[in-house]
Formats: C-alpha cells, sequence, structure tokens
C-alpha cells in the first residue's frame, strides 16, 4: 500500500495486516484500504488526496488539550490529564455543572459529556468490574420452536412464559431464546433472528394472540406470517386506546414514532428502504408520508410486545429464576433495514460485517449486516450502543452479546466484488465501559460470545471486566471442564453448531455433503476427524450419552452453565447449518415437545439433578 493512503488508513484504525486462524499473514491491500476508507466517509482515490487529509486530520488532532473519552470511577474524584481551562459538564441526567481547572467533581454512574474550548470528550463513570454471578444452569432453546408439531403456529410469548415457568419449577435459572429484534414481517422467508432490521425494537409477530394455520415438524413461515398479519390487524382494530399505551408512546418519543413510520411505509414500498422512491429513502421528510393510523398501529404493536415481554420476565423472576430471560443481541443490523434508515449516521456505508478466511470458509464470509463506524460512535457518546444495551436489559438479567470480538475490532468486507475485507479498530475499553455502565444499571450478567479470531488481549480485558466469556465443549477436545475459568458460560455447543446427538456421527458434515456444499473427499476427512474428536470426548466426558455430557458440564469451573434443550431432547439436526439459506431448514424446527412440558420432562428432570448435585441453582447458590 502507498505511504499517504497507508498512514491515513492507520489514521482511521484501518489495521495492515492481521493474522488469519491457519497462522498465515494477510495484508490489507490499497484497493481495499481505499473501499474501507470511503466506508467512513473519507472520499479519496489518490495519494495527493490521501495526503490532504491525513494532514487536515493531524492538524485537528494536534488543537486538542484533551482525548475524546475517558473512563472514570464513579462518585470518585477525578483529575483530567491536562488543564483545559474553563469547562461545562452535561450529565446524563440532565443537569450541568461549570468549572475550571483538571479537577472533576465525583460523577454518578454514567455517560457524560465535558466541553472545554474546542474539546468535547465522553466520560464514561463506569464500575471496574461486574459481580461474578452465583453457580446456576438455565435451558436454551428456539422460542419459534416451543410448539410441538402437532400444534398450529409458532412459539410466541405466552409459550415463552410457560415453557419459563415450566423450567423455574425444574429448578432452571434462565432461559435463552434467539434474539427477538424486529425484523421484516412483510418477507416471510427471511427467518434468521440474526438480520434484524432495527435491534431496539421487538419482533411483533411473537405476540400472543393464540391460533395458527399450519401444524408439522418444520414451521410454514409462508403461510402462519401472513396469518399472524392479519390476526394482529384484527385485534387492533378493536382497541380502544389505554392510558399505559399513552404512556409507552410518550416516553419512547421521536425513535418510536419514526420506527412506526418505516414499518408502514415498507407495507407500501417494500421491506429495504434502499429500494423506495428517492423522496423517501430521507426519514426527514419521509417520515410524515406515513399515514398517522399506520404509525400508530405499529406504536400499538410494539407496545403489545413490550408488555408481553415484561409480563414474562417479572413471572420467571417470581417463580424463582434468579436471570429469568436470557436475550441475544446480534452482533448487527440489516444494510436497509428500519435502524439504519433512521440512524445512518451511525454505520458505515458500502461494507458489510463479516469475518476473516477460515478453514471452513476459505474465502471469508459476508454476513451483509451494516457495521457500526468507530468515528461516529465516539462523536456521538457511544449512545447507540448504550440504547440498544439498555433496550436489552429492560427485559432480562442475563444477556449475550453476539461476537464480541467486533468490540475489539471489526472485519469489514467492501460491498466490492472480489475485494476482501480487513480489520478496523474499535474502542473496547470505552465500549466494555458502556457495557459495565448499562449492566450495572440493570442489575444484570453480561455474556460475550469470544469465539473465532480471538484478538490478543480481548479475553483478559472481558475477565477483568466481570464479562463472561463462552466455552463450547466442541471446541475444547480433552480440556477438563473443571478448569475451565469461572467467568464464562459453559455449554455443549449453539445454534450454529451440532447438536450432542448428530455430532458424533458428523451430522453437519453430512448435511453439507448432501446439499453439495463438500465433496466426498472432504466429507471423509471431515467424518474421520469427527470421530476422533468423539473418542476424545468420550474419554473426558466418561461415556458418549447425553448424560454423561451434561454431567461434564455441571462440573464446569465456569459460573454458567447453558443446556441446549435439542441436547436433553436428543434431536439430531441443529438449528442453523451456517453458509445455507434454502437449502437447509434454518430456524424452522419445532421442539417434539411443548415448551410448557419441558419441565416434567424425564430427561430435564434428569439434568436438573445432575446441576444441583453439581452445586448449581438455588441449593447451590
Amino acid at each position: 500500500m502507498s505511504d499517504a493512503i497507508s498512514a491515513l488508513a492507520g489514521a482511521m484504525g484501518i489495521l495492515p495486516r492481521y493474522t488469519d486462524q491457519m497462522g498465515g499473514i494477510r495484508e490489507t491491500g490499497r484497493e481495499s484500504a481505499l473501499a474501507l476508507l470511503r466506508a467512513m466517509g473519507h472520499d479519496i482515490t489518490t495519494e495527493d488526496d490521501a495526503a490532504a487529509r491525513l494532514a487536515a486530520h493531524r492538524a485537528k488532532e494536534a488543537l486538542r488539550i484533551l482525548p475524546r473519552t475517558l473512563i472514570l470511577t464513579p462518585d470518585a474524584p477525578t483529575r483530567l490529564p491536562a488543564d483545559p481551562g474553563d469547562w461545562t459538564l452535561a450529565l446524563e441526567d440532565g443537569t450541568g455543572l461549570e468549572g475550571r481547572g483538571p479537577h472533576l467533581p465525583p460523577l454518578p454512574l454514567g455517560r457524560h459529556i465535558l466541553r472545554a474550548g474546542q474539546d468535547e470528550v465522553t466520560l464514561l463513570a463506569a464500575p471496574a468490574r461486574l459481580p461474578l454471578p452465583a453457580r446456576d444452569w438455565g435451558v436454551t432453546a428456539p422460542l419459534w420452536g416451543l410448539r410441538p408439531p402437532g400444534r398450529a403456529g409458532f412459539g410466541d410469548f405466552e409459550d415463552l412464559k410457560r415453557t419459563g415457568l415450566s423450567l423455574a419449577r425444574a429448578g432452571a435459572g434462565f432461559l435463552g431464546i434467539n434474539p427477538i429484534h424486529a425484523g421484516f414481517p412483510t418477507e416471510a422467508g427471511w427467518a434468521s433472528p440474526y438480520s434484524p432490521s432495527h435491534r431496539r425494537r421487538l419482533n411483533p409477530l411473537h405476540i400472543a394472540l393464540g391460533g395458527g394455520v399450519a401444524t408439522g415438524p418444520l414451521v410454514d413461515y409462508a403461510a402462519e406470517i401472513p396469518a399472524k398479519r392479519l390476526a394482529l390487524r384484527a385485534a387492533y382494530e378493536s382497541f380502544a386506546g389505554d392510558a399505559d399505551f399513552d404512556a409507552f408512546c410518550a416516553a419512547e418519543g421521536s425513535s418510536l414514532s419514526l420506527f412506526a413510520a418505516h414499518q408502514a411505509l415498507s407495507e407500501r414500498h417494500g421491506a429495504l428502504w434502499t429500494d423506495w422512491p428517492l423522496p423517501l429513502q430521507d426519514p426527514a421528510g419521509a417520515r410524515h408520508a406515513a399515514p398517522p393510523e399506520a404509525i400508530r398501529y405499529h406504536q400499538w404493536l410494539q407496545w403489545m410486545a413490550h408488555r408481553q415481554l415484561t409480563e414474562t420476565q417479572a413471572a420467571l423472576i417470581a417463580a424463582g429464576m434468579r436471570h429469568g430471560l436470557y436475550l441475544d443481541l446480534a452482533v448487527g443490523t440489516h444494510p436497509a433495514g428500519a435502524e439504519t434508515w433512521a440512524e445512518r449516521q451511525w454505520f458505515a456505508q458500502g461494507v458489510s460485517l463479516g469475518a476473516p478466511p477460515d478453514p471452513f470458509a476459505p474465502d471469508g464470509q459476508r454476513w451483509s449486516l451494516a457495521p457500526l463506524d468507530p468515528h461516529a460512535l465516539i462523536a456521538g457518546h457511544f449512545a447507540p450502543l448504550a440504547e440498544t444495551l439498555r433496550q436489552q436489559m429492560r427485559y432480562s438479567r442475563l444477556i449475550r452479546i453476539d461476537h464480541i470480538l467486533g468490540f475489539d475490532r471489526a472485519y469489514w468486507v467492501p460491498d466490492a466484488p472480489g475485494l476482501p475485507g480487513a480489520y478496523v479498530a474499535m474502542p473496547r475499553d470505552a465500549m466494555l465501559a458502556v457495557i459495565l455502565i448499562e449492566a450495572a444499571r440493570a442489575g444484570a450478567t453480561v455474556i460475550g460470545e469470544d469465539l473465532g479470531n480471538i484478538p490478543d488481549g480481548l479475553q483478559g480485558a472481558l475477565a477483568e471486566a466481570g464479562i463472561l466469556g463462552c466455552r463450547l465443549m466442541q471446541f475444547e477436545g480433552q480440556t477438563p471442564p473443571e478448569t475451565y475459568p469461572a467467568p464464562t458460560l459453559a455449554a455443549f455447543g449453539t445454534h450454529d453448531l451440532p447438536t450432542h446427538a448428530g455430532w458424533a456421527d458428523g451430522a453437519d458434515i453430512r448435511a453439507r455433503h448432501a446439499i453439495g456444499r463438500i465433496g466426498a473427499e472432504t466429507l471423509a476427512h471431515g467424518l474421520a476427524t469427527r470421530a476422533e474428536e468423539a473418542r476424545a470426548h468420550e474419554a473426558m466426558a466418561g461415556g458418549s450419552d447425553a448424560a454423561a455430557m451434561h454431567a461434564a458440564l455441571a462440573r464446569a469451573g465456569s459460573a454458567l452453565v447453558a443446556v441446549q434443550v435439542e441436547d436433553v431432547l436428543e434431536m439430531p439436526e441443529q438449528t442453523n447449518l451456517p453458509g445455507t439459506v434454502d437449502d437447509y431448514p434454518n430456524w424452522r424446527r419445532k421442539l417434539p415437545v411443548a415448551g410448557e412440558e419441558l419441565g416434567d420432562d424425564p430427561r430435564l428432570a434428569g439434568v436438573a439433578g445432575t446441576m444441583r448435585m453439581a452445586g448449581r441453582g438455588p441449593t447451590g447458590a
């Protein structure tokens, strides 16, 4: 890469190289760097352009007295790293302070803004770490699958509550589900909960109304979603108003009304705002193009989802669950969904989040998710991150952050065909401080999914902050579970991995071969490798059945253990086969047992007893 372009890329946080999971060094090429710079708003085409932009950036930075972000201890006096002279403080609660000199008074927990001369500084008053949760266990299950094959429809918030109450009676401390962010209800075929339209809004398709139209082992979204939308509209038609609804809309303010306007417009013009008429692609004017009654309808949907989810969490806590719901925060948002339409200033344009090449994806992965621009995030005082976390923690005392590796460095893949991706440095310490602030307020425990090409130092930083990492038995080989670090959550696998019943037999490898994704040679090699891994696992666990695996999990040094319901019920098929869309039934499989009956299932009772014997749950608190 040329000098000026390389220097500008470095100044903007684009890493010059990285080591992939095969041990190879991958350099960031000139064209990739230019694409990522353009994604950040720097329209650079020549060396002279880059040199001029770099000089301007350095001149601006040289004028600063203070850094853009400072992490402080709450309720303790602070000395700034330099004397800024006169300053004003805007506290998060809306109050203000004025002063002079390097000394600040004790500040409460939260995000505050210091202004001094031309400098604007985000002050993050965050606890040093979150408390480690007591040894506990819980169950993860697919929300859509909580209705058995003989019952029409797919799981809703009432099914979720009944399932949670059943598991609470068995002694489980939490019930984990897939992300429930707002999706694309006009597109029945877009089932992935990890490609949301807006992460601070809820999926109204899970509002409990009863009913359903199709039975069978797989959810028929093409039939179910149109029917559910009609049922929701009919329920709204009988809504006469409610003071709580009015208060909810007032509290959520313009953010909710803008989202509702997007939803109303998407019903007329299509799911993706990038396909809308140009005047409607600008939310400033387009919000007035949506009929007021249509906006009210989508506000009502969010209120209904909010109310039912709030009631569910309250019921689970009252029933004795320590954490209640365990919610999942998707790593990103769809580049043409409601979130990027309303708040595109936070997102990089013309790139997608993804993952670098690895043995299973030699060309890397493109996730079609919009990345947060680190410079916009810092300039915006981390508001979108804080608000997204806060929304999750309204309904849960336990949340999982998908791919928390992206809090250290995010892999951006240019939209331009053929250009490899590169890593962009993120403000890790500040982003972790924001997590600590929001979790401390909510009394929540946070789990960071730290799997993949892990940056040096990230796992140590998570542990120091009291953010739990993950330990998956499938990846740990013969490592004794007793040696897993305490600040982790242990599980056998995830929704993207084979179940216990399918793993030893190589069900995931066979599935890829069956749909033509791998050849016979790769199949044979993969099955041979898996057989060796299965033998090692059996030796470590003391047996090959699910009972031995769950007993090994129960012994783990990890504070928390997540038991996958598919493993309890010995289901051989996994929830999602990564890299597939229509050639595998992703996000559709129902459980063979109704969720509300899980607590009485003898297989679940056996797992619960194993966990109690290991000191997990109420008797181990």
